[in-house]
């Protein structure tokens, strides 16, 4: 969930450090900090608060050194201090590390070192590692001038150490003897390292590499990496040392910047049209009527004789696998079951021999999805990843999958991967519905749909004035309600997921007739509820629940279909969408849902990019 990079070349590593930090702030944090290592010194600075309260502390007083790591925290074990922040220091300040992940058994270890001597200064599961490390680290003898490897006392004391370990880890080393060097190491948190010519830059992610440099290597579980301005040494726990994979970082430098939009969640709301447009790019069949996908490695043989699918996500990532089940089971009419990562990793529910699993997530790198696949695997499943995040964890340990093609998603609250996670949940109902009982026309009037949705997502996206008019309106309010029906039930959730995200109202979603069986007791002129009200089989029935809300008082803003003649009588206000197939209605429905949240947050004051409490990659459970 925090943040890692770090620098060593021959430039000065806080003008990397301090950008590359800027460019992790949308994975959320309260924190921030580096290290650098300067004529045998390690110099450190570190703020509660945003970045620009360090890049302040940084202006009067600076830190010079060619070597250095920086990180941005989110609070898990201590709160958001000047104490808790990383860089944390170990031993007599013989070492600076920063950590990702959470240490479990931190407690004990803690315990075993105080008793040692160790004096900590942070609440933090985090200084415990750079005190094992530091502790490690005096039991080594001293090297004998001219060795061979001048850097194997520090991978045999962060191997020692991390042998100690139970948790998660992503984390960076600099030692004060050791001025040419970081040590790295993952497990269960992502750690890339960019290749640079005369220097190498560390990150958690790749956004912070793009412009400096496009070669990138992933390090994977267990693996250390010793990095110095001209080389990369990787080491395996199990198997020594091993080979290392340059690939080529396909970022674009303009795809992480605002481009004249004031918030990067109100750009990613209008690139949607293009991102919907990228996800369908190359996988539409129209002489075969049915999806294409490069990346299942399965044969068709293998896929027709799946006969149930588990959906498994978390936070918006769930609400598109929800989506995704009305669609395969309405046109694939195949079994779908939609699964909380988290419960699923825990609960060891029976399956069928021929199941599939499929693991949506934005970043790739969800802890809770990670764990949930690997169980699958380890139970000899087929799983795919549903991924936007190109070598990612889950991408590269899943058996196959199918990428968004989304670019970069900066805000915290996810708006074009879920769009584009329901179009690429469209397209696998196509595919799987071709090959059962699908019709050939059938599959071309789904194609024609999906072809214009695009289009019908632009038009959606002209409600913005309209929204933003509404959400003034109704800002002050504390309580809502979002209802909807079939494939909108959903919408209606990841609705109110997104108004809680970014303005901290209370909002829930739910079923539209589910209102009667208990939430209509909330309902009174200070609770609005947003109905989602399509035309369709169920149209009459929302048109009766919503006439319970206004007899209760209940204000009532509806989206709508054009040419709706009848909801207008009934909502106090209307947003009126395009019309489109059933299936694709709560990709259109859920644009102005997501103008409605940006506008109220703004108009409280919220900072809609980084909520509080937020993390944009949640890699701890």
């Amino acid at each position: 969930m925090c943040g890692i990079v770090g620098y060593v070349g021959s430039g000065e590593a806080t003008d990397f450090l301090l950008e590359g930090l800027r460019r992790l702030e949308y994975r959320g944090y309260d924190s921030a900090g580096v290290v650098t290592l300067d004529q045998g010194q390690l110099n450190v600075t570190k703020t509660a608060g945003r970045v620009e309260n360090l890049s302040q502390a940084l202006k009067s007083k600076p830190a010079p050194g060619s070597l250095g790591l920086g990180h941005t925290r989110w609070a898990t074990h201590g709160p958001a201090t000047n104490e808790n922040s990383h860089p944390h220091l170990g031993g007599d300040q013989t070492l600076a590390l920063v950590h990702n992940g959470v240490i479990e058994n931190y407690r004990e270890i803690k315990q075993r070192l105080l008793e040692e001597g160790c004096i900590f200064v942070s609440d933090t599961d985090s200084e415990v590692v750079a005190q094992l490390i530091a502790f490690e680290l005096e039991k080594i003898p001293e090297q004998a001038p001219g060795a061979v490897d001048p850097y194997a006392p520090l991978v045999t004391v962060v191997q020692k150490a991390l042998a100690q370990l139970s948790g998660t880890y992503g984390l960076a080393v600099v030692f004060r003897d050791w001025p040419e060097a970081i040590v790295v190491a993952r497990l269960g948190s992502p750690l890339v390292i960019g290749v640079g010519e005369g220097e190498h830059f560390i990150a958690s992610d790749g956004s912070p590499l793009a412009g400096h440099t496009d070669k990138i290597v992933y390090l994977a579980d267990h693996e250390i990496a010793v990095v110095t301005a001209a080389a990369i040494r990787v080491i395996h726990r199990d198997q020594g040392d091993v080979g290392h994979d340059v690939k080529a970082l396909d970022i674009d430098t303009t795809e992480v910047g605002l481009e004249g939009y004031p918030h990067y969640m109100l750009k990613e709301i209008f690139e949607q049209p293009e991102t919907i447009r990228n996800a369908l790019r190359g996988r539409l069949d129209r002489d075969q009527a049915t999806a294409v996908f490069g990346g299942l490695n399965l044969t068709p043989q293998q896929l027709q004789a799946v006969d149930r699918f588990v959906l498994t996500a978390c936070g918006t990532s769930w609400h598109a696998a929800l989506v995704g089940e009305y669609m395969i089971e309405a046109l694939a009419r195949v079994p779908v079951e939609v699964e909380y990562a988290s419960e699923l990793r825990y609960r060891n529910p029976p399956q069928d021999a021929q199941t599939l699993l499929f693991a949506l997530t934005q970043s790739g790198e969800t802890i809770d999805t990670l764990a949930a696949l690997r169980e699958m695997k380890r139970k000899g499943y087929p799983t795919m990843a549903v991924c936007n995040v190109v070598g990612s964890t889950i991408a590269r340990e899943a058996d196959g999958g199918i990428y968004l093609h989304a670019g970069p998603e900066v805000g915290v609250a996810s708006t074009k991967a879920f769009t584009a996670q329901c179009v690429v949940m469209s397209l696998l109902a196509l595919y799987f519905g071709r090959l059962h009982h699908l019709s050939y026309e059938a599959g071309l009037r789904i194609i024609n749909d999906l072809e214009k949705l695009p289009e019908k997502v632009e038009k959606a996206l002209e409600t913005h004035d309209h929204v933003r008019q509404i959400a003034e309106k109704y800002a002050d309010y504390n309580n809502f309600l979002y209802l909807g029906r079939q494939y909108n039930f959903p919408a209606a959730l990841e609705g109110a997921l997104k108004l809680k995200e970014i303005s901290y109202i209370h909002a829930e979603g739910y079923p539209a007739a589910e209102m009667k069986h208990g939430p209509i007791a909330l309902v009174d002129e200070h609770t609005p509820s947003v109905f989602i009200v399509p035309q369709g089989v169920v149209y009459e029935k929302v048109l009766a629940n919503i006439e319970e809300i206004k007899a209760r008082g209940g204000p009532v803003i509806a989206v709508v279909e054009e040419g709706d003649r009848h909801v207008a009588q009934l909502a106090d206000d209307l947003i009126v969408v395009p019309k489109v197939a059933d299936f694709l209605q709560p990709i259109v429905a859920s644009i102005p849902l997501q103008l409605l949240a940006y506008h109220i947050a703004l108009v409280r004051g919220c900072d809609v990019d980084k909520p509080r409490n937020l993390a944009k990659s949640v890699t701890v459970e």
